[in-house]
């Protein structure tokens, strides 16, 4: 039997070897409370503060802006919640775009309900974000920006520098979800302008359950969580030291090889690319084709479905996904791929493909001998593609 092949790293990456390696003392002779006196918990404390102090320097940051918390959806919710309470003598409105991740937008929907404002700026057909529609967006009373660096669907790289220079000039704060670009292209805080930068380990081969947040010192916000005083009084709760351990780890080695990766990866999806169009009629590109992560390939097939698709690939071994892993069970189409201005029914037929460091050129072959007879298979069961089929038109 054919080995597994993995193709949605944008949902997770497998922990690092390396990366494990270093965790595992945290878990046995190094498992003291970091929040203790005594010396066990101060050898804890010691090496929370050192990844922290790792982790600040590979983003251009300072020790003390680098908050810990449970992963992206917990650090997106406390920089939108936490200004929104903090902020609101200035104000009650807030900006988004209307791709960000549900993380985000489900956050705004919440703050909507308790008598705020919330502007969701357009994309372009490929999900780009055009600043100055973020500029007209601004009113005196807007308190935050969030936009997220890279879309997690159709991987396009939304212009974070541009947006920043807006929200400094305006005095605003700015967030920016940066969960599926960690590890995958170089941060630096000052120079993409932000307050706020939401990360996820285990999007950088990294332990599931930690992340971080940026906070830039001028940035005040309440606390989501409270408790036990933990991270400066800012986030309570007993410090994860494994899992902290592990992801400075992961982006201290996902930032030695970052270019080396990049064009491994990219030229992999290029050549999946080129097999997928020769080999197969009628699919089509979402996202921008030159804006985007180079391990995101995200597709769209007249016809048929997106789960029909992967249900048929996991048979043969084959890990896909059709979108988000959050919104899997949904119904609904991808609100991303409608924002695009794709037809629910054609948004229904796409295949998110993401590659990864252990993603081979075998893989790619693998995934192209199975996937057109898969796709023949499909249309000749659907109705949508008989009333369209191409040898049919002008009949």
């Amino acid at each position: 039997m054919a080995r597994a092949v993995y193709l949605d790293h944008a949902s997770t990456t497998p922990a690092d070897p390396e990366v494990i390696a270093a965790m595992l003392p945290w878990y046995t002779e190094g498992f003291g409370n970091p929040s203790t006196v005594y010396s066990l918990g101060l050898t804890a404390a010691d090496v929370v503060q050192k990844s922290r102090e790792s982790i600040a320097q590979t983003i251009g940051a300072q020790p003390d802006e680098i908050y810990f918390t449970s992963g992206g959806t917990e650090s997106d919710n406390w920089a939108i919640l936490g200004t929104a309470d903090a902020q609101q003598k200035k104000g009650r409105h807030l900006i988004t775009s209307v791709i960000e991740h549900h993380a985000v937008l489900e956050s705004m929907e919440f703050l909507e309900k308790h008598g705020y404002e919330v502007t969701k700026v357009p994309v372009d057909s490929g999900g780009l974000v055009d600043p100055e529609d973020v500029r007209k967006a601004i009113r005196p009373d807007t308190v935050l920006v969030s936009i997220m660096h890279a879309n997690n669907e159709v991987g396009t790289i939304e212009p974070i520098a541009e947006i920043g220079k807006i929200t400094r000039e305006a005095g605003v704060l700015f967030h920016v979800d940066a969960v599926q670009t960690a590890g995958k292209l170089p941060l630096d805080v000052t120079e993409l302008g932000v307050d706020m930068l939401s990360m996820s380990a285990h999007k950088f081969y990294g332990p599931k359950g930690v992340g971080l947040m940026y906070l830039r010192k001028r940035a005040r916000i309440s606390p989501l969580l409270h408790g036990g005083g933990q991270e400066k009084g800012q986030r309570a709760g007993t410090h994860n030291v494994p899992g902290i351990v592990g992801m400075a780890k992961a982006l201290e080695l996902a930032k030695d090889r970052m270019n080396e990766d990049a064009l491994r990866e990219g030229a992999l999806r290029d050549r999946l690319w080129t097999a997928l169009q020769e080999n197969i009629e009628a699919v089509h590109l979402n996202g921008d084709p030159v804006h985007r992560l180079p391990n995101n390939l995200n597709v769209r097939l007249d016809g048929i479905e997106g789960e029909s698709m992967i249900l048929m690939l996991d048979m043969q071994g084959i890990c896909v996904s059709s979108g988000s892993a959050c919104t899997t069970g949904s119904l609904e189409p991808s609100h991303v791929l409608r924002a695009l201005g794709i037809p629910a029914e054609h948004a229904h037929g796409s295949l998110r493909v993401t590659l990864g460091r252990a993603t081979t050129a075998e893989d790619i072959d693998r995934f192209m001998e199975v996937f057109p007879p898969i796709v023949a298979r499909l249309r000749e069961m659907s109705p949508i593609w008989c009333a369209n089929c191409p040898c049919k038109k002008g009949n």
